[in-house]
């Protein structure tokens, strides 16, 4: 992180504190309930999405570039969950608030990434209806393997260039008194407004990380289907209007859960009671990671043929093995 301090002034004053303080939940009644809560969506997200992962995995039917997308994603909210709620259970149902300065800045890169690449992977899954409905004779040659590994690996480049960008600005701070972080884990915002010295740089990444992993993304996604729609209102009648849409409902579905929350927090952020917004946040960044895979599973024909194909499988070949051991 040295290029980032020559780039804005070698200085070798700034007073880096040992650790710091998570005090998002402290304080806060009956906040052990949500723990509990934290704790079994944490497993169910993790069984799902391993879930999927091997559904996609085993089943060369559904590998294709959509699917590549979906595993994605499934991993995505796999590595999201793991890096937050552990962590999370670990500073406040076991009491152990203290988290040295590195570690902080560790927990804010991993949890940051994959929170942006959560709504990058809801960018691929728009593009691939938005060709798949308005371009069907083509789709095969637009949207290919290669074509759908290179884009989802162009977004883990840009994702984790942005965040190393904000990692690296906050090294560059001095911490003269408070080292409490009011939030549920090491969030951007609240560690730069502890800092003493100059934060200009730290407040325009401040501005700039939810345009990028937000509302940019969010505007294509809405751009995708409003074209759509306005598309097959044009050429299609009613039935094939409801059949094309029936194959976006579960894209849909995680678009809503995973946008909406945040867009209703921030909008409202100074309505809101601080306490009641942490805690908005933090079900906001544990619950879509559990609902994807489920919805998917429950909303995807071909996940739910999949899923039914392997169970019965392993149920013959579970009788093959009785019957020769008999």
């Amino acid at each position: 992180m040295g290029f980032f301090n020559l780039a804005f002034g070698n200085n070798n004053t700034f007073v880096r504190p040992s650790y710091f303080v998570i005090s998002g939940f402290i304080g806060i009644p009956y906040i052990k309930y949500v723990y509990v809560l934290f704790l079994f969506v944490y497993i169910v997200s993790v069984l799902g999405n391993t879930v999927v992962m091997a559904v996609i995995y085993l089943d060369h039917n559904l590998r294709t570039p959509k699917y590549v997308a979906v595993f994605n994603l499934a991993f995505v909210d796999l590595c999201g969950s793991s890096a937050l709620v552990p962590k999370l259970l670990d500073i406040f149902l076991l009491d152990h608030p203290y988290i040295s300065y590195n570690d902080c800045l560790a927990f804010f890169f991993f949890c940051y990434t994959c929170l942006s690449m959560q709504s990058f992977n809801l960018v691929a899954l728009s593009y691939d209806r938005l060709i798949a409905i308005i371009f069907p004779l083509h789709y095969q040659v637009k949207v290919t393997h290669r074509f759908m590994l290179s884009l989802i690996a162009s977004f883990w480049v840009f994702v984790i260039i942005v965040v190393l960008i904000a990692t690296g600005l906050l090294t560059r701070l001095s911490f003269c008194s408070s080292v409490v972080i009011k939030s549920y884990f090491c969030d951007h915002g609240q560690i730069f407004r502890l800092a003493c010295n100059d934060t200009t740089p730290n407040s325009v990444i401040s501005v700039l990380l939810p345009v990028f992993i937000l509302w940019l993304p969010l505007t294509f996604i809405l751009f995708s289907y409003s074209y759509i729609g306005y598309a097959l209102s044009k050429v299609a009648t009613v039935q094939e209007r409801v059949k094309a849409f029936k194959t976006c409902t579960a894209h849909l579905s995680l678009v809503t859960i995973y946008f909406l929350p945040i867009i209703i927090t921030f909008t409202m952020s100074s309505k809101i009671d601080p306490n009641a917004r942490i805690i908005n946040l933090s079900l906001t960044s544990v619950f879509p990671p559990m609902l994807n895979p489920i919805i998917y599973v429950l909303q995807t024909e071909e996940i739910k043929q999949s899923v039914k194909k392997i169970l019965k499988m392993r149920k013959k070949s579970h009788i093959m093995v009785k019957r020769n051991e008999s």
